[in-house]
């Protein structure tokens, strides 16, 4: 491969995913070196007034400034534009950067919002607390029943922001239903592809115009840095995300860059594998579970209601689900249990991570708010990692056996 064709489109785009994946977006030094490099400068230098005057007024290309451009984040995002099928990607300094600003980069007093109720608890506090501030109407809705995305349409309506499949209860959206309801009222589907990154569903084919990540998860996937990404049409990202990112400076470390892009080799490898993993320790607990009185949320079993949804729009469930047993006391106790699955709040990492919402990532909700999701004090969410099944199903056994389940 020559030094620059990593960044040629016109090359890239005939590439398959696997390729694009560890190839895409590269860009060689004079150096000649392997590994993609780590650029860690603030700034950049210029030969004369003019080639500075001139990058500066956007008459020629190159760097200014890194709260603006990085040649190791231009690898990345470059990387995940190809490998979202988007004509443009913007890296974040973490996934709520990215959420963020995704929204307020295109909203404004007067604008209306529906989003899913069903979410991170960050991404429902932007909705519920932060847009309000600014004089954003904001609806939440049961984002599974496809009603409601029409029912809650007024004529200010700009923006339709959701999570599929939802962090932590495994809500599933209809992307190409919410897609072209929004295409045909003029309103902006942002789409949190976290849970799935685009190794595993790729919203922009089924109709959405932004896309936003939290880094942090698949794409790393190894617990190491925060990072985010926007993707989205090339006239998009320019004239609404840019001004937005270029004067309030969510902008993501070079060093964070490169480890993200690292990452990505080995994404589609790892969120495969994960998938199927986490549908066999799905189908070893289901009937303890459910014979304890409990729920399985994973939509890749037949049991979750939009298991044939989730099927028919994403190339594996991913590695994440949830499930109920009842109370926050016999949870704790199998959390309490586990020797080999962590307690930890993160997902997306190789590490099978397992966590009680209620009390972490939707403490700060509100009781209400968490019963309005479904956030139950007996729910479970478990990250699926790279163990191996058998290691992981008798770590579950010894668990749920403590909890008396």
């Amino acid at each position: 491969m020559k030094k620059t064709t990593g960044m040629n489109r016109a090359a890239t785009r005939n590439w398959r995913p696997a390729t694009q994946a560890v190839r895409g977006g590269t860009w060689r030094s004079e150096h000649g070196e392997t590994s993609e490099a780590l650029f860690l400068s603030s700034g950049y230098t210029y030969d004369d007034a003019q080639t500075v005057a001139d990058r500066f007024a956007g008459d020629a290309e190159g760097m200014t400034y890194s709260r603006l451009q990085n040649p190791t984040v231009a690898m990345l995002e470059e990387r995940i534009a190809l490998l979202e099928g988007a004509e443009s990607c913007r890296a974040q300094a973490s996934g709520m950067a990215a959420m963020t600003a995704a929204l307020l980069c295109q909203l404004s007093a007067g604008d209306h919002v529906v989003a899913a109720r069903a979410a991170f608890g960050s991404c429902r506090w932007l909705v519920d607390h932060l847009l309000p501030r600014f004089g954003i109407e904001t609806s939440v809705i049961d984002s599974a029943v496809d009603a409601e995305w029409e029912q809650a349409i007024r004529p200010n309506t700009k923006v339709f922001f959701f999570e599929t499949p939802a962090n932590p209860t495994l809500d599933v959206v209809d992307l190409k239903f919410v897609c072209d309801l929004a295409k045909a009222h003029g309103i902006t589907t942002v789409v949190d592809n976290a849970f799935a990154s685009p190794a595993l569903q790729r919203p922009l084919e089924l109709g959405a115009d932004v896309v936003a990540y939290s880094a942090t998860k698949l794409m790393d996937g190894q617990g190491r840095v925060l990072a985010g990404a926007i993707c989205g049409s090339e006239q998009w990202i320019n004239e609404v995300l840019m001004p937005f990112q270029r004067n309030t400076g969510p902008t993501i470390s070079a060093f964070n860059a490169w480890v993200v892009m690292k990452g990505l080799e080995t994404l589609s490898l790892r969120a495969h594998h994960q998938s199927r993993s986490a549908v066999a320790l799905g189908e070893f607990l289901e009937p303890r579970i459910v014979k304890a009185g409990g729920e399985m949320r994973h939509p890749g079993l037949a049991s979750h209601p939009r298991h044939a949804l989730a099927i028919s729009q994403m190339d594996a469930t991913g590695p994440i689900f949830a499930f109920d047993v009842g109370s926050r006391e016999r949870a704790f106790a199998i959390l309490d249990a586990l020797e080999l699955i962590d307690i930890s709040n993160n997902i997306g990492d190789s590490k099978s991570l397992m966590c009680h919402p209620a009390s972490t990532t939707h403490a700060n909700m509100g009781a209400e708010a968490r019963a309005e999701m479904g956030v139950t004090e007996g729910l479970l969410r478990i990250n699926v990692g790279l163990e191996d099944i058998a290691d992981l199903n008798e770590d579950m056994d010894r668990a749920l056996t403590a909890a008396g389940i």
